[in-house]
């Protein structure tokens, strides 16, 4: 199979002490093609010189003018990509070295131009959580606005029959934002196999209270998507339900002894 180009959009902000393993777990892919667009958001820390240490050529390392936030740097990122396939991958999160290689295979195996992964968790020293996160086998445009199912660093889709996709500004859910625009257009499948590992970081969204939580989506449904006050209540009462019924059904715990058993 032909190897075309798969541009890897990783938006980074103050990750200096993790970035490099995210780098290196691109760099240790099995499919070679791709092109890694990293757009630092102003990073305070060191994230320059850590960047600057790698010299491949399928790096393309930005900087934005000013602290603009994730979406402005993915926005920027989905500009710059010349790839037919895009990946995403945060700047602290790492892949399983066959992950494009088996994703792409899978996408065009089932004719498929939208598709995630599933996935588990590490904590900041990269040591196993003991989490494993899978979602439904198919997601419709129905089952996307029903809640954000697929893990950002999981999610691919072909660019050439998407389109180039453009979001709105908000400083969350701006991933979940990105699926939404792409489901539009097509539905997206599961590959029922763990092939990246997300990093559990004290501050991330996932650690916040549900206050903010439940702010966060009703500002989505109302500033990027556009809907009215009461739409964008009864959809964040919507996402909330649903992400219940996704830690009963699709999150499993398992024992160091056990990981084989899912991998």
């Amino acid at each position: 199979m032909e190897e075309k180009l798969v541009s890897i959009i990783m938006p980074s902000y103050n990750t200096a002490g993790f970035i490099a393993e995210s780098i290196k777990s691109v760099l240790k892919q099995s499919y070679k093609n791709w092109e890694l667009i990293i757009v630092d958001d102003c990073s305070s820390d060191n994230t320059d010189e850590v960047v600057a240490g790698f010299t491949d050529e399928r790096i393309r390392y930005f900087k934005n003018e000013k602290n603009s936030g994730a979406a402005v740097s993915r926005n920027r990122a989905l500009r710059e990509a010349k790839g037919k396939w895009i990946a995403f991958l945060d700047s602290d999160d790492l892949w399983d070295e066959n992950k494009l290689r088996d994703q792409i295979a899978f996408m065009v195996a089932n004719d498929c131009c939208f598709s995630y992964t599933e996935y588990t968790e590490i904590d900041e020293a990269s040591r196993p959580l003991g989490r494993y996160i899978s979602g439904p086998r198919k997601i419709t445009k129905g089952g996307m606005y029903a809640y954000c199912w697929p893990g950002c660093l999981t999610v691919m889709y072909d660019a050439e029959k998407v389109g180039l996709v453009q979001i709105y500004d908000i400083k969350k859910n701006n991933d979940y934002a990105m699926w939404l625009e792409v489901s539009r257009k097509a539905d997206c499948l599961l590959l029922a196999r763990p092939l990246a590992q997300y990093r559990k970081r004290s501050g991330s969204i996932s650690n916040h209270g549900y206050t903010r939580l439940i702010k966060w989506h009703y500002y989505l449904w109302r500033e990027a998507e556009h809907n009215s006050a009461l739409v964008s209540t009864v959809r964040t009462g919507v996402n909330l339900f649903f992400g219940v019924i996704k830690k009963i059904k699709y999150v499993k715990r398992y024992k160091d002894g056990e990981k084989q058993c899912i991998l």
